[in-house]
């Protein structure tokens, strides 16, 4: 599995044969080392509706019939519109062409920004994609929570991508906690330093992980990481 980080919450995900796209909030973001027409993939994943978790979808998906898989009242609101979308909902998980999603919870909204109008966007939430004989969790937008400690209990969690920006998420502190019961193979820090709001020092987080014996790793908007 290859991860490479294109700024905010948004990764690409690929295992050499296929690839995905986790958040895509590439235009309006400032940290974003890619466009959307840069974009080639199979799926679009999301967490939720919020517009900088949501953002290029549309576009994306158009351009490479890909299928937009999201909790059920995000992929019904694409799937309205005309896209393919697939819905899960929390604790469901379906294997697709590319790998395996499976929605975990996640603490935080997810009401859909339209057109100056906030749709339902039904419950946030974590992936957790298999691709490669690799599993990613990506946590999505989430406060702490102590099923985390089950998730990484249950799942053999290969990597995970943590939010550390605090006012919105978790802050570095218990995303520390976090990164302890997820106990994955690599810790890696999002949703950070995107605004000045949730501004943080990823590479502090990253070394208050490895104190804990666990590996840590900064990533800069387009660099990749195998695992």
């Amino acid at each position: 599995m290859k991860l490479t980080y294109h700024g905010h919450s948004c990764f690409t995900v690929e295992d050499g044969e296929h690839r995905v796209i986790i958040d895509p909030f590439l235009s309006n973001n400032p940290r974003a080392d890619i466009g959307p027409d840069d974009v080639k993939v199979d799926a679009v994943l999301l967490t939720h509706g919020h517009g900088d978790h949501v953002g290029d979808t549309e576009a994306i998906a158009k351009a490479n019939n890909a299928v937009i898989v999201a909790p059920f009242e995000v992929a019904s609101y694409f799937g309205e519109l005309g896209y393919q979308a697939h819905p899960l909902a929390h604790g469901g998980k379906h294997t697709f062409p590319f790998g395996t999603v499976k929605l975990t919870i996640a603490f935080h909204g997810s009401g859909l920004e339209v057109g100056g109008d906030v749709k339902n966007g039904g419950n946030p939430a974590g992936l957790l994609v298999t691709m490669g004989g690799k599993t990613f969790y990506h946590a999505g937008d989430t406060a702490l929570f102590s099923d985390m400690k089950l998730i990484g209990d249950r799942e053999h969690v290969d990597v995970t991508a943590l939010p550390i920006g605090d006012n919105f998420t978790m802050g570095p502190d218990d995303a520390l906690q976090a990164a302890e019961w997820v106990h994955a193979g690599l810790t890696i820090p999002m949703h950070y330093n995107t605004f000045d709001l949730i501004a943080q020092d990823g590479h502090a987080y990253v070394a208050s992980v490895e104190a804990k014996g666990l590996k840590g790793k900064v990533l800069e908007p387009g660099e990749s990481v195998e695992v």
